[in-house]
């Protein structure tokens, strides 16, 4: 094992004084090499003072001439190329060494085994100071997690002061890094800003890596399956990828997004904590140019940046984004579906299909559509009314059952109704419509006009209807008809005789001055 030992070093520390000992216990070698390496120096004649300038290997080279040194029988490929092609997607060493062996036989080559493959790969990685393509692969995973320092927004009026959490999100292969602020660590917030983070990157990846926290895991047990919540997994699977935690306790599972994070409290937090900022779009506009800066700047070990990687290798490999992002939702569970066909939600009503009338329905809501579902079947969908709307309705034709008394109220369904009932009743629904500037705001009059045939008879609302007609009433409605039927004045109309005046006959009419005593 000598050719491991760092022989530079070791008569360095033989030059400061340190017995073979002491070296070997310092450094963790084995007395037997420290003996080999000081043994070849003494017969050499070299001290620390002749290789002082030299590199390790040339040190080596002087001390153990022709050792581990030799040339392989087997056909080299290009490692250069081989690395390269790890980063694509579905590569492996085994499929490489595959198409090598292929090679290798068409040129009447020797080739190495697998195992020499591998072997002689990973010593390529360690040599060329490259980063090794075996643990990840291009566009297959992000990680994400909170950051654990924060920041703050101060209020320009009060000066209260605000927390801000931070979002990070990484892609393994380029260490591509992602960050956004925000001013809670609830669940829709968590969702949000993973849509956020895909809109960043322009595509989705199959797999998202997350910590074990409460707003995206119930139960990740040792053994067994892990059980997330239902926001979660619905927005990974609209983005077609699967969550997949980290192991309780274990940050490696996550490694490059806890690195991430460390650098965003070095990188952004360190750099923006003499600055006071009063609004989250103003600090993250001040976030954002410091992430792509940290993306922009160069490897220490490897050629490009984060950005370049990214750009050139890792974004022509995501997954395409969905037609639209995903919209953040919430279920409400076992709501009855009313005898009208609708379910309440907020006061209001929206319809399901006429056949469910009875049953339990969960409903999903999000800021813009209510969906109603009965298992894993979508029964309806609707635009949500307004927060401040109340006793409106929603309600789809496709929902209604089929037939004239489920048609939905119309003007001229009423009309049909009053012409069932009489002249009069149409004279006064007409003016009932002609009173209102749109029709539809005449409806609920019209109906409860019409209605009262079925408290009362046909025949008694036309008659009430004359009635009010001959009353000269401008626009008729139920609380016109109303009182005269419960008073019965339409029963009583037709008995009283018609009034008759008493013919004037014409005469004299004595004056006041008449009655006054005066003369006569």
């Amino acid at each position: 094992m000598v050719r491991k030992i760092k022989a530079k070093l070791v008569l360095q520390l033989r030059a400061e004084g340190l017995s073979g000992r002491a070296i070997a216990s310092s450094q963790g070698m084995s007395r037997k090499s420290i003996t080999a390496v000081l043994d070849a120096a003494d017969v050499a004649g070299i001290s620390w003072d002749d290789v002082a300038e030299r590199p390790e290997d040339e040190v080596y080279a002087l001390l153990f001439p022709g050792r581990g040194e030799h040339e392989s029988v087997f056909a080299q490929p290009n490692w250069d190329q081989v690395h390269k092609e790890m980063a694509r997607v579905g590569v492996t060493l085994k499929l490489l060494h595959s198409e090598y062996t292929d090679s290798c036989a068409a040129a009447g080559e020797p080739a190495m085994g697998y195992d020499r493959f591998c072997r002689t790969y990973q010593r390529h990685v360690l040599v060329t100071g490259v980063a090794s393509r075996v643990g990840h692969k291009a566009a297959q995973t992000v990680e994400v997690d909170w950051s654990g320092p924060t920041m703050q927004l101060s209020d320009p009026v009060s000066g209260a002061i605000r927390t801000v959490y931070l979002f990070v999100g990484c892609l393994p292969f380029s260490r591509y890094a992602f960050v956004e602020p925000t001013l809670d660590m609830k669940q829709d917030t968590w969702l949000r800003a993973h849509v956020a983070m895909f809109e960043a990157f322009g595509g989705s990846v199959p797999r998202v890596v997350s910590d074990n926290l409460k707003t995206g895991v119930i139960k990740h047990p040792r053994d067994g399956e892990i059980v997330l919540n239902d926001a979660y997994r619905e927005m990974a699977g609209h983005y077609s990828a699967a969550v997949l935690p980290g192991r309780v306790r274990k940050a490696k599972d996550k490694a490059s997004v806890e690195n991430t994070v460390w650098h965003v409290a070095m990188r952004i937090i360190a750099d923006l904590r003499d600055e006071r900022f009063t609004s989250l779009p103003e600090l993250k506009a001040a976030i954002t140019s410091r992430v792509e800066a940290y993306n922009g700047e160069p490897f220490q070990k490897r050629p490009g940046s984060r950005a370049s990687v990214f750009t050139a290798e890792e974004q022509p490999l995501l997954r395409p984004l969905p037609q639209t992002a995903y919209e953040i939702s919430r279920w409400v569970y076992g709501r009855r579906v009313g005898r009208n066909g609708h379910v309440v939600w907020e006061k209001n009503f929206y319809s399901v299909p006429f056949a469910h009338v009875g049953a339990l329905v969960d409903l999903r809501i999000t800021d813009r559509v209510l969906q109603a579902y009965r298992g894993t079947a979508r029964l309806s969908s609707h635009l949500l009314l307004p927060p401040d709307a109340a006793n409106e309705y929603r309600t789809n034709d496709a929902d209604l059952p089929v037939g004239e008394r489920y048609r939905q109220w119309d003007p001229d369904r009423v009309r049909d109704w009053a012409e069932r009932i009489g002249p009069a009743t149409v004279s006064v629904v007409n003016r009932i419509f002609e009173s209102v500037p749109v029709d539809e705001q005449g409806l609920d009059a019209a109906l409860a006009v019409l209605r009262l045939s079925r408290r009362f008879s046909a025949e008694r609302v036309e008659a009430a209807s004359r009635l009010a007609l001959a009353g000269r009433v401008r626009s008729p409605r139920y609380a016109h008809l109303h009182p005269i039927l419960v008073t019965g004045q339409d029963k009583t109309a037709g008995l009283r005789p018609p009034r008759e005046e008493p013919a004037e006959a014409g005469g004299y009419v004595r004056g006041a001055g008449y009655y006054a005593g005066g003369a006569k």
